[in-house]
């Protein structure tokens, strides 16, 4: 414990890059999932196109490209994340 009765935490940067990896996968194949389902209700494609260079919907490469990116998008976010995080608590412990 620090000296404000806070936990001290240390973030790793491979269960964070893996935690927020897996959130986008799951999220990319829930909407993709909602999108085959309610074709006419849920058109999030629009969205991802310009997000996701090379995605295409309905085919199985745009799919895959898809998963790839969001993939390696958590794994940005994360190693971005932590690095912050990192600078702006140095010396505050």
């Amino acid at each position: 414990m620090n000296s404000s009765n806070a936990p001290d935490i240390h973030l790793r940067i491979i269960p964070v890059g893996n935690t927020l990896s897996l959130l986008l996968v799951i999220s990319y194949l829930l909407c993709v999932g909602f999108g085959l389902l309610a074709p006419g209700q849920m058109r999030m494609y629009e969205a991802w196109a310009p997000l996701l260079p090379g995605f295409e919907w309905l085919t199985w490469t745009g799919f895959l490209i898809g998963l790839v990116e969001v993939y390696l998008y958590g794994w940005y976010i994360a190693v971005l994340f932590v690095s912050l995080y990192r600078w702006f608590t140095k010396g505050k412990h």
